[in-house]
Order: C-alpha cells, then structure tokens, then sequence
C-alpha cells in the first residue's frame, strides 16, 4: 500500500507501522485489543486508543487508495469455470478475471452450458457497465455462443494456453 499521498505528520510512530496497524485490524478483523497484544509481542506498545484513531483518521484515506479503477472499452475479461463438489453435487464455479487479475463477478451454477454462460456474461454487462474490448476463454464452446447472443461485437478469444490468468485464480479455491 502506498502512503505518500497521506500526511503522517505529528505521529510518533513511522508511517509503515501505522498503515500496518490499520491494514492487520481491518484484514483480520482483529479486536484493538488483540492488535495491540500482537504488536506487544513484536516490541511495539501502542495502546488500543491510538490504533482506534488511527483507524478513524486514516480508514477513509486507505480505503479511496484501494478502490478499484473504472471499468473501460479497452479491458480485456478472461472467463473460466471450474467444477466444486459440494455436498456430493458437482457444481461449476464461473469466473471472470479483468487484465489487472481483478475478479469481476463469480456465479456458482449446476450446469456448464450457453444457458450458464450467458446468463454469467449478463451479470457481468450489469455490474460492469461496459462492455469489454476482448474476452478470452478456453475450449468450451458455450462462451462463443453465449457470447454471440449477448455481445456479438466483442472480439473473442478461444485458447486454453491465452486463459492461465482465469485458471491461476481458482487456485486458492
């Protein structure tokens, strides 16, 4: 996280220690108290009051230098699916990626045809709100013929090699 365009000044402590203070209470979704226990045993006393104003002053800052940026006609979306069993049912876990590795939307469907691919290309004009330069897939042909019903001027590409961004994200899943 960058924090040159936040003032530190007037604070004790360096400006890392307090963004990492923040970002550890937030992530983990800590109690203050449990914050200031772990830095307690990395050396660092800080009492909970202070890592609460911390949090009030420089919450709204952090939280503008992660938005994501605005979606736009030049973006590039990689979709793929992956079956999950759960409960012993087979499921398939759509996905679509932007070209930053942003994941777009998700949608958790029981089947894998045009039907499924189209109706996860529709959330995706829905939430995005623009429609892509280019989308990449491997081979299942129902993203081509969803594709060609919800957005047929979108350039489409279908290799498996071109979509790794797509599979490296269902990696922790």
């Amino acid at each position: 996280m960058t924090t040159s365009s936040l003032s530190y000044k007037r604070h004790w402590f360096p400006a890392q220690i307090i963004a990492h203070v923040v970002w550890f209470y937030h992530r983990f979704s800590l109690s203050l108290r449990e914050v200031e226990e772990m830095l307690l045993e990395r050396g660092i006393v800080v009492s909970c009051e202070t890592i609460h104003r911390w949090g009030i002053k420089f919450d709204p800052a952090y939280v503008r230098q992660l938005q994501r940026k605005k979606a736009s006609n030049d973006d590039v979306w990689y979709l793929d699916e992956v079956v999950i069993s759960i409960q012993s049912k087979k499921r398939y876990l759509g996905r679509a990626i932007d070209q930053d590795g942003y994941i777009l939307d998700e949608i958790l469907q029981s089947r894998s045809n045009t039907k499924a691919a189209k109706r996860l290309l529709t959330l995706l004009l829905k939430k995005q709100r623009v429609v892509p330069k280019r989308i990449i897939t491997d081979k299942p042909g129902s993203y081509g013929a969803a594709k060609r019903q919800v957005m047929p001027d979108v350039e489409h590409l279908c290799h498996k090699g071109l979509n790794n961004r797509a599979q490296n994200s269902h990696l922790p899943l």
